[in-house]
Parts: structure tokens; sequence; C-alpha cells
């Protein structure tokens, strides 16, 4: 099954029983129940490499590969995939399909908490597969989806410097959720005032972000 349009060379078409996974790491029994609930089907779609597409890698992003991942729900089961990321030594795009419902997802190599991206279900996303290295088009693919995720083309922009950004953001966003819980559970004013003070000093520096 083709899923883009990416030469022939490339397509590996290969399923892979999720008991490998099992195998090269350490896995506890209720991720182990997690992946049997999740995932129906995992099949290595395609391999982007010096080899298949003639586009040389780098010692950050050797090889780009796609897996498709046929799911028993509705659900993206993001414990699982750290499992697959910590197994797999490439950089990975994932094609999430449940029933006739379709999305994707991709974790940023080069940090260590396995950040991911994802999209909504069925997005109008087209992945552009040129560059003039592997770490190029997987750049541009992390790109887009923080793109998607902020609304702004930011193509041109620095790839580390996104990434700490949009790493900012959630930190920020996640003080702010947290902070605003606080106020609402917080008897005393004066305790109020003072956490509404610092609610407001995270809204203007998540607002500054561009």
């Amino acid at each position: 099954m083709t899923y883009f349009n990416l030469p022939e060379s490339t397509i590996v078409d290969r399923f892979i029983p999720k008991s490998k996974f099992f195998e090269k790491a350490t896995v506890n029994s209720k991720l182990k129940q997690e992946f049997t609930d999740g995932i129906k089907r995992i099949t290595w779609a395609y391999k982007l490499s010096e080899h298949t597409v003639n586009i040389v890698g780098t010692e950050n992003i050797e090889e780009l590969h796609i897996f498709h991942i046929e799911l028993k729900n509705r659900e993206i089961p993001k414990k699982v995939l750290q499992i697959i990321d910590k197994t797999i030594p490439y950089a990975i795009l994932y094609i999430f399909e449940y029933e006739s419902d379709r999305a994707y997802g991709m974790t940023v190599k080069e940090d260590s908490s396995r950040r991911y991206y994802f999209s909504d279900w069925n997005p109008d996303m087209v992945f552009d597969f040129t560059g003039n290295t592997i770490e190029h088009i997987y750049q541009k693919i992390i790109k887009q989806f923080i793109s998607r995720k902020i609304d702004t083309d930011i193509s041109n922009e620095n790839f580390a410097e996104i990434v700490e950004r949009d790493k900012l953001r959630d930190i920020l966003s996640r003080d702010i959720s947290a902070l605003q819980s606080k106020i609402k559970k917080e008897k005393q004013f004066n305790k109020q005032i003072i956490l509404n003070q610092e609610l407001q000093k995270k809204k203007v520096e998540l607002g500054s972000i561009r």
C-alpha cells in the first residue's frame, strides 16, 4: 500500500510484529497492554536514505523512516510511540489510521524528552520530501507541524530556535493553566491577587513569543 508519492526505491511495506519492540526495550506489563489495546498493526512503509533517494544523511538525522500504524481506537498511544522511538535510531514520521480517519505524528529526535508533534485527524497536510539532506527534509516536516500549531509561516526560520520557542510556549501554557487552577481554589483574597499578578506576567511572556 502506498501513502505518498515517493520513489519505488523507498517503499519497504514490511509488517513489524509488536513483540520486536518488547525484545529491544524494557517494556512493563502495563505498556505491553497498551500496545495490545491500542495498536492493530505496524507497517514499516518507507525508508528515505542516501541509498533509496540519493539524498545524504547527516550525523543528526541519517535516515527518515515512515511507519503506518493501524489503531484499534481513535486515540493515539503516545507512550507506546516512546518505546518505538527508543528502539529505532532514526527519525520516524507516523501515519495513524483508524477506520477511514488518518492523522500524522513525529518526534523531535534531538530532544531527549521525546517531544512529539501531532496533526488533527484528517488534516490537509502535504509533505515535501525534497531537500539537500535527510535532515533538511526532517526539519521541514517538523516545521510544518509547528507552523500549523501556531498558524504562522516559519519555513525560513532557524530550526533549533523554532523548536526552543515552541518548548517555551508549552511550558508557559502549562504554567498559566496551573495558576488559573490555583486562583480558582484559593480562598484568601490577598493570595489571589499575588497569583493573578504572576498569571498576567506569564500571559504577557507567552504573548511576546512570536
